[in-house]
């Protein structure tokens, strides 16, 4: 047995601070927590314990655990009382990150509503369709999306943040939070995910989900502490302990941001300093330097948006003491230099793999375990089982590359109102299928083969191609389009298209750039092209050669 192993055995046995049991979850028997919340409300009102302690911080706002408490009763009692919010319903939210994303997060949740969170960078077409997939009782709305949408006929209230929100704020200000029952696996969330067939789903997330993943991330910051104490890897001369204080650059309507700032950080009683308007990475030092910022989750670009930053030598970052990577491959190389930007927090960088699909979990890995495996995205998260299988659906060995399966008791329920996508994606005994390419080593460490996905990581953003295929071939100069990921040193991945022209037509970049960008969001519009008229390469099969185009770039020697 490996010194993992025991550690596992000693915390997750019987009697241990972490006990696993088994139990019937969604009609299979999994492992869970034996001592346990039920719901995110649960996880709200422990808060309470850190009273005046800061926990939320965006522009000139500061709010005390104790007044988030009350304003989210506040918002809640107004929910009900003014909107009928109630067990069930949901309430859709499309806004910047803000104080107030996150009080409408607890309230909505409280009441046993369900949050939509809709991607703030959406385009008026996407935010209508997604608007008409979730069917919500309320849109709660920023100014500058509200003028997004304008054209959209809306036949549900809208509620506009910067004139109605404080409104809410002050509805009840003795109110309590709501009683209303709330089961473990009742919905709480719709979180949208990139659509592999040309529309975004939405993935119905569980109280229990939210709870397990912040139990589980509890439980791998102690793991990596003691694995670290009993092979004698702890830093020599650390740094002294600071209070927990959170950056967040993320948005709030991705995993990385609700799961593991919202949530994750309230349950330890952190600060969290939310940032204002576009990412500034010189912003992003002077916040660190000002705010005293203990960890930072820098996805995509960001980190070496600010490693690569002229000032970066300006500015005390020493009070980082961890770093968290996640969406986008992450090469041993940049975990090089953000230990050097970040010294303090060299023995602190952790990452993992995980989906909105499978509750923000499958693997985890950090601390000394990254250093000996850069390139690894980790072993199964405590109570997650990982597998890797052929195209028929059979189990591989070590060593062998397949399509990456999760199980778990804390995945996504269904795809909302989708169930023929639920059916493909999770199959008998609630395995979830990714569709991500990797293998698994004789240990049990994962090892993601990127450049085999379809999908495309662009600065943290998941662009399935087939979503820009399908707007680029509705234009009328385009016989049919190919796209495809390319290298790019800060964003991860750039979007290359394909384009071949119908006989006779013509069209510029800049024209289907804009085209593109009427209809999906700006993340999604590709920087490089390749317009030209003869077919795509295909199999026999018909499927078009997209290792083909990746190589022809490549030996074009062309660059993001």
């Amino acid at each position: 047995m490996g010194v993992i192993e025991e550690i596992r055995a000693e915390f997750t046995g019987p009697n241990g601070p972490f006990e696993l049991s088994q139990e019937q979850v969604n009609g299979e028997l999994l492992p869970v927590f034996a001592v346990r919340k039920t719901s995110v409300r649960e996880l709200l009102k422990a808060s309470a314990v850190h009273e005046d302690n800061e926990y939320l911080v965006h522009g000139e706002r500061r709010i005390s655990y104790k007044a988030h408490l009350s304003l989210v009763a506040s918002v809640a009692s107004a929910l009900q009382e003014r909107y009928g919010i109630g067990s069930g319903d949901r309430v859709a939210l499309l806004a910047a990150n803000s104080a107030e994303w996150v009080i409408t997060w607890w309230a909505v949740t409280s009441l046993g509503g369900v949050l939509s969170a809709f991607n703030g960078m959406w385009t008026p077409d996407e935010i209508e369709y997604a608007l008409g997939d979730t069917d919500p009782s309320l849109l709660i709305v920023d100014r500058k999306r509200l003028e997004r949408i304008k054209g959209i006929p809306l036949d549900i209230p809208v509620l506009e943040i910067e004139s109605g929100f404080g409104e809410l704020e002050a509805h009840s200000p003795n109110a309590l939070l709501p009683e209303i029952a709330i089961a473990e696996d009742d919905p709480c969330l719709i979180l949208y995910t990139s659509g592999t067939t040309g529309r975004p789903k939405g993935a119905l997330v569980s109280h229990r989900a939210l709870v397990g993943f912040v139990q589980t991330q509890t439980y791998h910051g102690l793991e990596r502490l003691v694995l670290a104490t009993r092979t004698g890897r702890l830093p020599k001369n650390p740094p002294p302990p600071l209070p927990a204080c959170s950056l967040v650059t993320v948005p709030l309507f991705h995993l990385s941001g609700l799961y593991a700032a919202v949530i994750m950080m309230l349950s330890q009683g952190a600060k969290t300093v939310y940032g204002t308007g576009r990412f500034d990475p010189e912003e992003v030092m002077r916040t660190i330097e000002r705010e005293s910022i203990t960890f930072w989750s820098a996805l995509g670009s960001s980190g070496p948006q600010v490693i690569n930053h002229p000032a970066l030598s300006e500015y005390d970052l020493s009070s980082i003491r961890n770093i968290g990577f996640g969406g986008a491959p992450t090469s041993p190389e940049l975990q090089r230099r953000m230990k050097e930007a970040f010294p303090n927090a060299k023995d602190s960088i952790g990452l993992g793999y995980g989906l909105s699909e499978s509750g923000g979990m499958g693997t985890t890995i950090g601390g000394p375990e990254l250093d000996d495996r850069p390139t690894s995205s980790g072993r199964a998260a405590l109570g997650h089982q990982i597998e890797i299988r052929d195209p028929q659906g059979t189990p591989l060995d070590a060593g062998q590359t397949g399509e990456i399966f999760i199980r778990s008791a804390y995945l996504m329920l269904e795809y909302w109102r989708n169930p023929e996508a639920t059916a493909q994606t999770l199959g008998p005994g609630r395995w979830l299928a990714t569709g991500d390419i990797g293998r698994l080593d004789d240990e049990g460490y994962l090892f993601i083969d990127s450049r085999a996905r379809d999908m495309i990581l662009r600065s943290g953003e998941n662009i399935y191609p087939v979503e820009i295929e399908h707007r680029l071939d509705a234009h009328l100069a385009v016989r049919e389009s190919a796209v495809i990921g390319v290298d790019h040193p800060e964003l991860g991945q750039e979007i290359k298209a394909f384009v071949i022209l119908e006989p006779g037509a013509t069209v510029e970049e800049h024209e289907l750039e804009e085209w593109i960008g009427q209809k999906l969001a700006h993340y999604k519009v590709p920087r490089l092209w390749s317009i030209r008229r003869e077919p795509l390469p295909r199999n026999a099969a018909g499927k078009v050669l997209k290792n083909i185009l990746s190589d022809e770039t490549k030996t074009s020697g062309e660059k993001a």
